[in-house]
C-alpha cells in the first residue's frame, strides 16, 4: 500500500473534511480515501441520503395540495396539434 502526502489543503477544505468525518463517524483519512474511490468510480456511492427537503416532508395540508394542483394544472394539458 502506498503512502502519499497531500499539500495545499486550505482551512475550508480541512474543516469540511473534519465535519464529514465526524458526521460519518470515520477518520479524516478514511473519508478522504472514500471520496477518492467514489470520485474515481473505483467504488459506487452507496446509501446516498438527500436531506435538503426533509423539512418539507409531511407539512402540506389539503389546502396546500389544492393550491399546488391549481398552479400545476396547466402541465396536464396536452396540445393535440403537437401530437399529430
Amino acid at each position: 500500500m502506498t503512502t502519499m502526502t497531500l499539500r495545499g489543503i486550505d482551512e475550508t477544505i480541512a474543516e469540511a473534511l473534519k465535519k464529514k468525518a465526524r458526521k460519518e463517524d470515520l477518520s479524516v483519512n478514511a473519508v478522504i480515501l472514500k471520496l477518492l474511490r467514489e470520485s474515481l468510480w473505483i467504488e459506487k456511492k452507496r446509501n446516498v441520503v438527500y436531506d435538503d427537503l426533509d423539512h418539507l416532508a409531511g407539512t402540506w395540508n389539503a389546502q396546500d395540495l389544492a393550491e399546488f394542483e391549481r398552479a400545476t394544472a396547466v402541465f396536464e394539458k396536452v396540445d393535440e396539434d403537437m401530437w399529430k
